[in-house]
């Protein structure tokens, strides 16, 4: 039976948001880059059950979540199911980019939560080292003061440069506090200094009682979520 690993193709040209097969006799020649969906561990309270029939498996915090209401739970357990629907997600609007549709929780729900978008594109003789160093522990302590649920990245596309990341918090609130916490300053200063290009956009995934789905909505202003 033929498979498309077979013959394991360029890193360039796997899909860096799918597993691959490692199940292999053709030894790969180079590192496979793996970028599953990173939810945040939740509180030691509650068990974590992986969903049955995952396509990926998503990575999780060292830190752990110090609450989480019910429905943002039901919503973490969707999330493991999160990914693009095809490699140009950095430039492709929000509402089309991920397999939003795919993301079931119980009808009974209904509640609100805050997404943000990060589209960049960086400079070339940029310090990506130092600034992975900030962004880990900017998102750590995000975990630890409470609210993110998910971080998602992307890889920058290799025509265009364009990147594409991802927060999705059961707050605005929570959103907010972050900006002010010492780790999300120095990381955003050193930001400042690696992007040409470094766009916010936020939304609004809504969950109404009665339907399975979510949907994507542009943020309009005031409180979501808590």
């Amino acid at each position: 039976m033929s498979s498309a690993f077979e013959h394991p193709p360029h890193p360039s040209q796997q899909d860096h948001h799918s597993l691959p097969n490692f199940h292999t006799t053709q030894p790969f020649s180079e590192p496979v880059l793996y970028l599953p969906p990173l939810l945040s561990s939740l509180p030691e309270n509650i068990k974590h059950d992986l969903p049955e029939k995952l396509q990926v498996t998503p990575l999780v915090t060292e830190t752990r979540l110090p609450d989480i209401d019910p429905a943002s739970l039901s919503l973490h357990k969707a999330l493991h199911h999160f990914r693009p629907l095809d490699a140009n997600y950095a430039d492709t609007p929000y509402d089309q980019a991920f397999n939003w549709s795919d993301l079931l929780l119980p009808e009974s729900e209904e509640r609100e939560w805050y997404c943000v978008v990060f589209r960049s594109k960086r400079k070339p003789a940029s310090d990506g080292i130092s600034l992975y160093e900030a962004d880990k522990l900017a998102h750590e302590e995000a975990v630890q003061n409470g609210g993110l649920i998910l971080y998602w990245y992307g890889i920058p596309n290799p025509k265009t440069g364009m990147n594409l990341a991802t927060c999705i918090w059961q707050s605005r609130k929570h959103a907010s506090a972050a900006n002010s916490r010492p780790h999300h300053i120095k990381a955003m200063r050193l930001a400042a200094n690696a992007y040409q290009v470094y766009n916010l956009e936020r939304y609004v995934l809504r969950k109404t009682a009665g339907e399975p789905g979510v949907s994507i909505q542009p943020y309009q202003g005031g409180d979501v979520g808590w």
